[in-house]
């Protein structure tokens, strides 16, 4: 598991970095390694790294952290999921267009029809609502800045519901049934946030396959009243499917992750709770 990491009380740089942690039974939990802040690109910080087995070996796409309309996705790439080779092109992917500021962040890889898709979260050029863009990159690219095209000339999905307020953010995306599903958080930080879905058959379209949260925010004195947020969908081996998503219950001075499982019909996906 990769996670954003706050900077620790004794760290002279005070800068987000990511976490790496492992497990044999999605529960317990054991801190095995860190991906540190590197260069002047990445000073102020790293964080919500998105990770892609592919081409044998593993491929982090994260952001730089604390550059506001600055900040960009970066690219690095391992062979044992500890050790980490930054893109020397790096940023690789920042949005363009009069639509947008700029900005990129939360991004998310996967392998579909033929080509790498990335989707990110990039913001409206007042900086006030938050959107998804997209990207795409030959599969046998370098991954490097040269490589990724923006998709659409407008965001693939914007804050449209009630409950999606100004921001639609971290997506996280999955095959199934030969079409594209998009975990995703609506509203910012404690608003509450909350997960919704939405599918696609070619990752610039999206439909979503509800108007209502598919996973809220929990009830007053739950672990994650303030939110239920920035989600991560992961198969595992046996094909069974998680929810990862953080939460907390006191508007967000502390943080914690969780999961719960994801089952599958012909509608799409429902909670197994």
């Amino acid at each position: 598991m990769y996670y954003s990491l706050m900077p620790r009380p004794d760290d002279p740089v005070k800068a987000w970095g990511i976490g790496i942690a492992e497990s044999s039974d999605l529960v317990a939990w054991r801190r095995i390694g860190e991906l540190r802040p590197e260069g002047d690109l990445e000073q102020k910080g790293i964080c919500a790294p998105g990770i892609l087995r592919f081409g044998g070996r593993l491929h982090a796409f994260y952001q730089t952290y604390g550059g506001g309309a600055k900040d960009s996705i970066c690219h690095a790439v391992s062979d044992d999921g500890l050790e980490w080779r930054r893109n020397p092109t790096n940023p690789i992917f920042r949005a363009t267009g009069s639509w947008n500021c700029g900005r990129v962040i939360d991004a998310d890889v996967i392998v579909y029809k033929g080509s790498l898709l990335l989707l990110g979260a990039t913001r409206d050029p007042s900086y006030k609502t938050q959107m998804l863009v997209a990207a795409r990159a030959p599969l046998n690219s370098d991954l490097g800045r040269d490589s990724w095209a923006q998709a659409s000339d407008e965001s693939v999905l914007k804050p449209e519901l009630p409950w999606e307020r100004s921001c639609i953010e971290a997506p996280s995306m999955i095959t199934r049934g030969g079409r594209l599903w998009c975990f995703y958080a609506g509203g910012y930080n404690n608003e509450p946030q909350q997960i919704g879905v939405a599918v696609s058959d070619d990752g610039i379209h999206w439909v979503r396959h509800s108007k209502e949260p598919f996973l809220t925010n929990g009830a007053p004195g739950e672990w994650n009243s303030s939110e239920s947020g920035h989600p991560c969908i992961f198969t595992d081996d046996d094909g069974r499917t998680y929810l990862f998503h953080q939460g907390n219950p006191d508007k967000g001075r502390t943080w914690s992750i969780s999961w719960v499982e994801v089952g599958w019909n012909r509608q799409g996906p429902f909670l197994i709770r």
